[in-house]
């Protein structure tokens, strides 16, 4: 750690407030902002990310947006460096640092590293994408549960690049992928850090959920999902295979009516939400705070940047 700013990192799942709240911390500390998340790293995915406005952004200036084409595949290690980066180029320009984002395992990774794992198997990936593509994501989740049932059973069936990762190690070691996580531990502490969870009473984070869906839909997510088509980014793309985009992809397909599509978006939403809170809530040193309590959140802060 040494050499390397303290970091604010603020967490919590999905339409929670995270962007309102960072902004205004970012404001009182002169601090910049960092996105862990795995969505709004997509350059063109601006509505179905929830990315930060123009109005936002000139608020506070934010890292890790945009940083990618939404055909590429993106990793958690790719992440953690290029995130080190944005980093260290605040620190050196003299402002405080705020991670703000609901993607767990980046976080993880910015704070822990990551476990090691084999180089990828180009002819094992080859046919596992064979099989997703003639199978389904629901066969291969299953096939994962028998490999490596730890793994399946933190991964959606829609995740297909961490489904496809976790049973390549298997397949090329033979050991799954959670041993090699279970032997890194995680120990490792990469940055100074106050870790604040934010959460709000289940019946109103749903409500927020179905609320934003449905903004987003009547907003504008088919004709931003149509226009990536347009230009070429293939359905199946990493970016397009998120929450939003990937009902949007299946109601310009013809595979799913428009009342299916948001109240798909809106379900897969919830689940993701639950998901994103265990993951969170199985993190030490977490602080739990309502999205409303910035004094209690910006005591937190005020401490860690004065230390």
């Amino acid at each position: 750690m040494a050499g390397r700013p303290p970091l604010l990192i603020i967490v919590g799942p999905t339409a929670v407030g995270k962007t309102g709240l960072a902004i205004e911390l970012a404001r009182r500390f002169d601090a910049e902002i960092v996105g862990a998340d795995s969505v709004q790293i997509y350059r063109g995915l601006d509505i179905g990310s929830a990315k930060p406005t123009p109005e936002e952004q000139a608020a506070a200036r934010h890292h890790m947006i945009d940083v990618a084409d939404p055909a590429e595949q993106f990793s958690a290690a790719r992440f953690a460096e290029m995130a080190d980066a944005a980093i260290a180029d605040i620190n050196a320009r003299g402002k405080r640092v705020l991670v703000a984002g609901g993607t767990g395992l980046y976080v993880r990774a910015l704070l822990h590293g990551l476990a090691p794992a084999p180089p990828a198997d180009k002819k094992i990936r080859a046919r596992l994408r064979e099989d997703w593509d003639a199978q389904g994501n629901i066969v291969m989740h299953k096939r994962l549960a028998e490999l490596d049932p730890d793994a399946a059973g933190r991964l959606h069936p829609n995740d297909r690049q961490r489904v496809l990762r976790a049973m390549e190690v298997c397949l090329a070691t033979g050991r799954p992928m959670s041993a090699w996580q279970a032997d890194h531990g995680f120990s490792q502490l990469r940055y100074e850090h106050a870790l604040v969870g934010l959460d709000r009473p289940r019946e109103q984070l749903y409500n927020r959920i179905g609320l934003r869906s449905r903004l987003m839909w009547d907003g504008g997510l088919v004709e931003e999902t149509k226009a990536l088509l347009d230009a070429g980014t293939p359905p199946d793309a990493p970016g397009l295979n998120t929450l939003g985009y990937r009902q949007a992809v299946a109601f310009l397909l013809g595979q799913m009516g428009r009342d299916e599509a948001v109240d798909e978006t809106i379900r897969q939403t919830k689940a993701y939400a639950k998901r994103q809170l265990t993951w969170f809530r199985g993190m030490d040193g977490i602080n739990w705070h309502a999205p409303d309590d910035i004094e209690g959140i910006a005591a937190r802060a005020a401490v860690l940047f004065t230390d």
